[in-house]
């Protein structure tokens, strides 16, 4: 066999791909070398092959064990996860949570927001119960056909107090970012 027939990166024994011998090496070396690169070479391409068929073996075994790709997948994540759940660094991030969880600081804040969450819950029902009052209000004196189109729903007293509500509602929320002065369109001792 010659060298060409295994697609090594020598043109002929002794000559390499530029046509000269690199520095300090002789051709009896060089065609030493080229021997062994051939067959290590060939080694290589032997491995492949095995390693294929090997491969093909071991999918055709899964599958008469009735092993699914997507069932492998599952059991490796499982795996995974349980070598996750088994590290140090886990293990001490873990015991660094229950130490935090078991802190009066944490208890603290977790106590502050769940009171913030009450009350800012208590809120919103506090302002849907005064909307819906203030629409009940201002659809009794009306009738139900003519009560969205009648111009004088907009001048009552209980739109204009609701519309006043929302206004201040808004400027609270969004603030001076629109250039506004320091005061709010509407009058401050507005409940909400």
């Amino acid at each position: 066999m010659d060298s060409s027939e295994h697609g090594s990166s020598v043109t002929s024994p002794g000559v390499a791909i530029g046509g000269t011998l690199p520095p300090g090496l002789t051709e009896e070396e060089a065609e030493e070398i080229q021997v062994e690169l051939t067959k290590v070479d060939d080694e290589i391409q032997t491995l492949r092959q095995v390693l294929v068929a090997k491969e093909r073996h071991a999918a055709e075994l899964k599958r008469r064990l009735g092993i699914s790709p997507l069932s492998e997948i599952k059991q490796n994540i499982n795996k995974g996860w349980h070598d996750v759940q088994c590290s140090n660094a886990y293990l001490s991030a873990s015991a660094t949570l229950e130490d935090i969880g078991r802190s009066d600081a944490y208890k603290r804040t977790q106590e502050t927001l769940s009171q913030a969450g009450q009350m800012t819950s208590a809120a919103f029902s506090t302002m849907g119960s005064a909307i819906r009052n203030r629409f009940g209000e201002m659809s009794s004196n009306f009738s139900m056909r003519h009560s969205l189109s009648m111009p004088a729903m907009r001048n009552s007293p209980s739109f204009k107090s609701f519309e006043d509500k929302v206004d201040n509602m808004k400027y609270k929320v969004m603030g001076r970012s629109n250039g506004e002065g320091d005061h709010s369109p509407t009058s401050n001792n507005a409940p909400f």
